[in-house]
């Protein structure tokens, strides 16, 4: 659990980690944007024509959920800016948060299903959706299942009691 670093207020600390957020979805933002270019222009090459109906549909769920996922990575940006000195910074974070985690799913989807789009275009089904499931538990082990193993390993962790977040985004104990 981050206590925030020593000599740091509240406000300082909601400042730092919004920060960290916005410069962790600068790395991912890069890899979202070159796979939805691709995306883009992948129905407009000449052996677009020759998939089938399948894989049209695996194509479309991977750009739609690649869509989906940039949206939420870029959104945290446009939060930040219309909400810009209104006071609602530790709201902003605690929604910019779920907007991320939600987002790099997004984009662990889209991911796997290129991969066994490509897959079943050069090998066939039975290796697309073994490859697709690979990918997928690849995705999801290293960018959930270990962090949240981790959390679960944190003897500080301050869990034992349920947070409640509605109150201005601030974690308040129930009680």
């Amino acid at each position: 659990m981050d206590h925030g670093q020593p000599d740091e207020d509240r406000h300082e600390r909601v400042d730092r980690e919004l920060i960290e957020l916005l410069n962790e979805l600068k790395v991912a933002l890069p890899g979202v944007q070159i796979l939805f270019a691709f995306m883009l222009i992948l129905p407009f090459s000449q052996g677009f024509a020759r998939v089938t109906s399948f894989e049209r549909w695996v194509y479309f769920a991977a750009f739609i959920a690649a869509a989906l996922g940039a949206a939420l990575l870029i959104a945290p940006s446009s939060y930040h800016r219309l909400r810009f000195r209104h006071r609602d910074k530790e709201r902003m974070l605690f929604a910019a948060n779920r907007m991320a985690i939600g987002g790099m799913a997004l984009v662990a989807v889209a991911m796997a299903l290129v991969v066994g789009l490509i897959t079943d275009v050069i090998f066939g089904s039975v290796p697309a959706g073994v490859a697709a499931a690979l990918v997928g538990g690849w995705f999801a082990w290293f960018w959930y299942g270990l962090p949240l193993s981790r959390r679960l390993d944190d003897p500080d962790r301050e869990d034992a009691e349920p947070l409640d977040v509605r109150h201005n985004g601030a974690a308040h104990r129930r009680g």
